[in-house]
C-alpha cells in the first residue's frame, strides 16, 4: 500500500517508518508543521528530518512555507482543546497531500509520541478520513517508543525538548521554573 506519513520530526519517524516499511508498504514522508516555533526550531527540525530520510531512503515532501499565522488563527480560540485544532490542521493537509500523490491511506507520526493526546489524533484521522475519503491508516506506534528514543541518540539526532508550538514552550517552561507567564 503508498502510504503518506506526516512527519513532526526526524526522532519520531524512527519507529513508524520502519514498522510501515516491514510491514511491505510504500511510505511517503510529509512535512507540514506550522504549529512550530520559533522559525530557528522550525528550520533545525526540517534539516534534521531531511538528512535522518536521506540516510534511510525515505522519500520526503516539504510543505512550502511557513504558516505560523494560519496555526495561531486555528488553534487559539480553543484554549486546552487546542492540540484537537492542531491535530485536524495537519491531518488536513496530509490526507489533501495523500489524495493528490495517489496514495491509499495517510498516517502520521504523530501517533508515536507518549506526549501527544493518541485518542484525538486518532478520532482527528478518522473523522478527516470520512470526510475527504482519503483511508486514516492506524498503527499504535507507541510500542517502538524507546527503541526510537536510542536509535536517535545513537544517531546524533536533534532532539527537541517540546512539541514545537509556543502554548506547549509556555507551559514547558512554566513546569520548570514554577511560573506562571
Amino acid at each position: 500500500m503508498r502510504i503518506l506519513l506526516h512527519t513532526c520530526c526526524a526522532p519520531c519517524t524512527i519507529v513508524p517508518f520502519k514498522i510501515l516499511r516491514q510491514a511491505g508498504h510504500q511510505v511517503t514522508g510529509y512535512f507540514y508543521n506550522p504549529n512550530i516555533h520559533p522559525f530557528r526550531e522550525f528550520e533545525k527540525r526540517q534539516t534534521t528530518l531531511r538528512e535522518y530520510a536521506r540516510s534511510v531512503g525515505l522519500e520526503i515532501r516539504f510543505a512550502e512555507g511557513y504558516d505560523l499565522e494560519v496555526f495561531l488563527v486555528r488553534t487559539r480560540p480553543w484554549g486546552p482543546e487546542r492540540c484537537r485544532a492542531c491535530y485536524r490542521l495537519r491531518l488536513e493537509a496530509a490526507a489533501r497531500e495523500a489524495l493528490g500523490r495517489s496514495c491509499e491511506a495517510f498516517s502520521t507520526t504523530l501517533l508515536y509520541s507518549r506526549y501527544q493526546k493518541h485518542d484525538w489524533i486518532r478520532e482527528t484521522g478518522e473523522e478527516i478520513s470520512r470526510r475527504t475519503g482519503m483511508p486514516f491508516f492506524y498503527v499504535d506506534f507507541r510500542v517502538g517508543w524507546q527503541e526510537g528514543v536510542d536509535e536517535s541518540r545513537a544517531l546524533g539526532l536533534y532532539r527537541q525538548p517540546y512539541c514545537g508550538c509556543i502554548f506547549s514552550e509556555r507551559e514547558r517552561y512554566e513546569r520548570r521554573t514554577g511560573k506562571t507567564v
